[in-house]
């Protein structure tokens, strides 16, 4: 799976945790190649998993069981384009209901700390609008939000 380009996600020994949870909650995903560490480590010991490879929604990443020196923050993290209200409310319930956390204007976080963006396509749609006085009051919208709510928005675009 070794990719040219692959995005390494630092975790405190969750790696496979966290992979096995994106690989069953987003399309696209899948759990690859587990390596344990051939000796001991700061944040192991031989035999521990070292990293994991696999990909979220297509996306190929590493998880690095690197120990709790550093922690994820919101300057990364994942945008998931939803095409509908169901689809919005699964992946955000998956997520906040496995131990994560609520954020505002879509954003939340897997109980890893990593930051996530569940964006309707409604929404980029609507703050994207030709009609700027519409796209504004849809912004002011999602501005009052945790979990995006579609009809909501969708309502501020005709207002």
């Amino acid at each position: 799976m070794i990719s040219k380009n692959t995005i390494c996600l630092w975790y405190d020994g969750t790696a496979l945790d966290a992979a096995t949870f994106y690989a069953k909650t987003f399309p696209d995903s899948a759990v690859g190649a587990v390596h344990r560490a051939p000796g001991d480590y700061p944040a192991g010991r031989q035999g521990d998993v070292l990293t994991v490879e696999f990909t979220v929604m297509g996306i190929p990443c590493l998880g690095l069981n690197g120990g709790p020196v550093f922690k994820h923050s919101e300057a990364f993290s994942f945008q998931v384009a939803t095409d509908d209200q169901a689809e919005t409310d699964r992946l955000w319930n998956a997520i906040v209901g496995n131990g994560g956390e609520e954020s505002a204007c879509g954003w939340c976080k897997d109980k890893w700390g990593l930051s996530w963006q569940i964006t309707p396509r409604a929404l980029t749609a609507a703050i994207a609008s030709p009609d700027r006085a519409a796209a504004k009051r849809a912004f002011a919208a999602m501005m009052t939000m945790r979990k995006i709510d579609i009809a909501t928005i969708e309502a501020a675009l005709q207002a």
